[in-house]
């Protein structure tokens, strides 16, 4: 796999892929962004960006981990820090880790830090309407409530096992959402998102006539296997206008 990993900072981003082979991931342990460029990066083509929220006790390092299965070459990738920082008593790795939490002032703080991180990626060439953000556990929750949020900025979003958000108003801008896009993927076995969850946010979306696609696993082993070739599978599905309105049981 050619895919190299350098510490630097965003003033040398651009000349780093410059000199060596993509893609590239490009960490910058200041502003706690990692940037994804993919295999042989064309400068003149305005690429799709996803935002990767990460899971509970991971960081935006797992980037690194969830790109190269998605895609090597069809998007642009940047991760922000998750907004909580976890003490050593709920990691199940080595530091750092993170969450997030979806306090009001922490909600504000993932907000300002994914338009940070978009801003970020704009050293590579993006195309303004093909912006998607996808998370997992937690970081899927904060996606699909920051999302819908902000829909000027989104095309789409994907939640892995995140559940849709409560309180704090979601929906407030109901009425500007009918062109967002979204996948909530899910295990039946899951006891994170369990099958109530999982029809109860499935009815909500619906009744507020928002395009969903579920994908449903039979356990995790199975979503871990799969879910990265359905993430890209359902992007390019939506990149070329094809909607997505069923409910899918592989």
């Amino acid at each position: 796999m050619n895919r190299l990993i350098y510490k630097t900072s965003p003033a040398t981003a651009r000349s780093v892929q410059q000199r060596l082979p993509a893609p590239e991931t490009v960490p910058d342990p200041q502003s706690g962004f990692v940037l994804f460029v993919p295999l042989h990066y064309e400068p003149k083509y305005d690429y799709p960006l996803i935002v990767w929220l990460h899971a509970e006790g991971r960081n935006e390092n797992d980037l690194t981990r969830m790109m190269p299965q998605i895609s090597m070459r069809n998007y642009v990738a940047v991760a922000p820090r998750g907004t909580l920082s976890l003490p050593a008593s709920k990691m199940n790795h080595a530091p750092p880790a993170y969450g997030w939490s979806q306090s009001e002032a922490h909600i504000q703080q993932a907000r300002h830090r994914v338009l940070a991180a978009i801003q970020q990626a704009r050293q590579y060439r993006i195309h303004p309407q093909r912006i998607f953000l996808v998370g997992q556990g937690c970081g899927g929750t904060m996606a699909l409530r920051l999302a819908i949020t902000m829909p000027e900025v989104v095309r789409g979003v994907v939640s892995l096992e995140g559940p849709f958000p409560q309180g704090e108003a979601p929906l407030r801008r109901l009425a500007e959402l009918r062109h967002l896009e979204i996948m909530l993927a899910a295990a039946r076995s899951s006891g994170r998102y369990p099958s109530s969850s999982v029809c109860r946010d499935l009815r909500l979306l619906h009744v507020a006539g928002m395009n969903t696609t579920l994908r449903q696993y039979p356990d995790n082993v199975t979503l871990q296997r799969q879910i990265p070739g359905d993430v890209d599978r359902w992007l390019m599905e939506v990149l070329s206008r094809q909607p997505q309105t069923s409910v899918v049981a592989p």
